[in-house]
């Protein structure tokens, strides 16, 4: 199981219980430690993991981003041009404190550049012994492929979980054809599926903004009903709905990513390695949570132009 570090950059989270997060799970024995040069204002996130890592950096499997530079009326943008990788990776590495990086995802495609350019540009970082391995994010299995034809690709993230599971559908496989592991983000849905909200209004509450039409005001509602099913499987499994969504993704075979700024959530989320789901829970798991099933889009339309490349 990974560590996703985006919400220690989150307005509010404390950094020194970011960083103590961040060495228990260390401790814990786990490794895949994820960052991205976009999280927070100025390379805040970075900073932070390089802080944390500091005297523990071998202990980690370090991964962070490129591509996503800015935001133009509510729109991420992204620049995928070699010129700018090559001077990324360089302000990355200062910020996290160290000589390598053992994961380099290309955060989002750039439609101005052909993927084959841009990974090019990231395979003369292996080649400079900068980076270790390469990997994609929210890209479609014929990108993955001409990526992959590039240089191999180690690892796709992308966002997979109970109410999110379009990457069935053809990535999955494509990733086993490939040997790329599949890396799950937003493996909870952004916390709904832990049972944390009731009410639309608690998202914010809990200083997160509602960024998939999932969690606006009507959707939200009509989303309701998964949460209690994914809470009466736990129930009966004898987890919390956390550890039924992350102990599910692990029976796909894939390498779930909670992010989480505490302590307390991070011994929760481990706990979903000590459980196993046996093929009726599954099933009965297929037949309540399947492809299609939450109200509302994963994505604003503006953020969906930037996946599926």
């Amino acid at each position: 199981m990974g560590l996703g570090c985006m919400s220690m950059s989150y307005a509010g989270r404390e950094e020194e219980e970011s960083v103590r997060t961040l060495v228990e799970f260390l401790d814990a024995g786990q490794n895949l430690v994820d960052t991205a040069d976009r999280y927070g204002d100025d390379g805040h996130n970075e900073n932070l993991v390089g802080r944390a890592l500091r005297g523990r950096r071998d202990d980690a499997v370090l991964a962070t981003k490129v591509g996503l530079v800015g935001r133009a009326e509510g729109d991420r943008q992204v620049d995928g041009r070699p010129e700018h990788i090559r001077a990324a990776v360089r302000a990355s590495l200062v910020r996290l404190g160290t000589d390598h990086i053992d994961l380099y995802y290309l955060h989002r495609v750039d439609p101005e550049v052909p993927v084959e350019e841009s990974i090019g540009a990231m395979a003369e970082l292996v080649g400079a012994g900068l980076v270790r391995q390469i990997g994609v994010s929210e890209v479609s299995s014929q990108t993955l492929r001409r990526a992959h034809a590039v240089h191999p690709i180690a690892a796709l993230q992308s966002e997979y979980s109970l109410w999110s599971r379009e990457p069935e559908e053809d990535i999955l496989d494509t990733c086993a054809d490939l040997g790329t592991t599949f890396v799950a983000y937003t493996p909870l849905g952004k916390g709904f599926l832990t049972g944390a909200f009731r009410r639309p209004e608690d998202v914010g509450a809990a200083g997160r903004a509602p960024s998939t039409p999932r969690l606006e005001p009507g959707n939200f509602e009509k989303n309701l009903h998964l949460v209690d099913a994914v809470a009466r499987v736990a129930g009966r499994v004898g987890c919390t709905p956390a550890q039924l969504g992350l102990a599910w993704l692990l029976e796909q075979g894939v390498v779930p990513l909670p992010g989480t700024a505490r302590r307390t959530h991070l011994q929760e989320n481990l706990g979903a390695l000590e459980f196993r789901l046996d093929a009726d829970t599954v099933a009965e798991i297929d037949r309540l949570m399947p492809v299609g099933v939450a109200a509302g889009e994963r994505r604003s339309p503006a953020r969906l132009k930037l996946t599926g490349g």
